[in-house]
């Protein structure tokens, strides 16, 4: 298994950026659109850390995970199991379609991507070293 240290310090740093976006920011352009951007890309650098993934295989698991937590929202999944009272169900998965979070989701992965693509190091715990 492969550890890449940097992606992992990349995905706890916007998870801590979540964190106060949804106990503290209460705005129409932040909380709703720049958070779910930030949460595709956390969810990018996640799973780069800890799996085997490339950056578009990624990005791409990363964008269908927020695409189908939508779908959920627009299906009331957490209504189908009885979690539509539950405020941690609704903070994680949220309880409102809106297609412009698909958007988000599209853009989060695409940067998510890029800055991966252009920046990451190669901090990586368990790799084999070519000889």
């Amino acid at each position: 298994m492969r550890i890449r240290l940097g992606h992992l310090a990349v995905a706890i740093g916007l998870f801590a950026v979540e964190v106060a976006i949804a106990l503290w920011w209460r705005d129409r352009f932040v909380r709703p659109y720049l958070g779910d951007v930030l949460a595709v890309a956390m969810v990018h650098f996640g799973l780069r850390g800890v799996t085997p993934l490339n950056a578009a295989g990624a990005s791409a698991w990363a964008f269908g995970l927020g695409v189908a937590i939508e779908l959920g929202q627009a299906a009331h999944v957490l209504a189908l199991v009885g979690l539509q009272d539950n405020a941690l169900a609704r903070v994680v998965f949220g309880g409102v379609f809106d297609p412009s979070d698909l958007v988000c989701y599209g853009l989060g992965g695409a940067l998510a991507f890029l800055v991966d693509r252009m920046g990451m190091g190669r901090s990586v715990i368990g790799a084999k070293r070519a000889a």
